[in-house]
């Protein structure tokens, strides 16, 4: 911490808001939010949440998407700090863990640096909360005894080096691959993951509109066109995935490459 700068009048709180269900989230998230003055929330975070805020606490949304951004990161930071600043009881409301590609790290930095108070509520990451629905064990003693998180939208996404992270034992998470699902099963196959290998799409996990779909890897571009999967949605790689409830569209996979053939 800079001690150069004293800490301000006002604080700053993230806080995890989980993968969508109000449910999960935490007695100190809950706790957090009832004291805010502003709340500052993603586009992830079910209204049902936001909600729980109290009626003269300001909101203020910062919603991104792949194809537009409301506020850059810095922006952010900047904006987090400026209402502390002004002694303002800050909420960041990040769907998820705030340290779970939720960039919490920055933010607690640029708090940090501008002599901010700032601590962090932790949520259940959507890669925890999400598999438990679809009864998906992320680790199992007869499939997988490592688990891997990688984000399939970013920049250089075909320059990184993967291998290693699924294949047998192993359990492969994917944030945020929706978009560019075709790249990653190209990607996992060439660095020798199998092309039968198990995979799992995970839409919209724990709201009232989630499905959980199991396929293969050669499959997975197809799979989401097939099904119009949209964000937010998971990608699940590994022979775990057989251990889940996922619905089965492996017979699809089958019967059109029966058509190719």
């Amino acid at each position: 911490m800079n001690q150069s700068r004293p800490l301000s009048a006002g604080t700053v709180t993230l806080v995890g808001a989980g993968p969508g269900d109000p449910d999960l989230l935490t007695v100190k998230a809950v706790r957090a939010l009832a004291r805010a003055t502003v709340v500052v929330h993603d586009g992830l975070v079910d209204d049902s949440i936001i909600a729980m805020a109290p009626a003269s606490a300001r909101l203020i949304s910062v919603a991104k998407s792949r194809a537009r951004h409301t506020m850059a990161q810095e922006a952010i930071n900047a904006l987090l700090v400026a209402e502390a600043l002004k002694g303002e009881t800050v909420i960041r409301l990040k769907g998820g863990d705030p340290f779970i590609f939720g960039r919490g790290g920055e933010e607690v930095e640029a708090c940090r640096k501008a002599g901010v108070s700032v601590d962090v509520v932790p949520g259940i990451s959507a890669a925890i909360g999400c598999a438990a629905e679809a009864n998906l064990p992320l680790t199992h003693r007869d499939a997988a005894s490592a688990v891997s998180f990688v984000a399939g939208q970013c920049k250089g996404l075909t320059e990184q080096d993967w291998s290693g992270l699924a294949g047998k034992g192993r359990t492969l998470v994917i944030y945020m691959g929706v978009a560019t699902a075709s790249e990653i099963a190209d990607k996992l196959i060439a660095d020798g993951v199998a092309p039968n290998m198990p995979v799992a799409v995970l839409e919209k996990g724990t709201r009232g509109d989630s499905r959980a779909l199991r396929s293969l890897l050669a499959d997975l571009g197809d799979l989401i066109v097939r099904e119009g999967v949209k964000s937010p949605a998971l990608i699940v790689v590994g022979d775990v995935v057989l251990h889940s409830d996922a619905e089965d569209r492996l017979f699809q996979f089958a019967r059109q490459a029966e058509v190719l053939a």
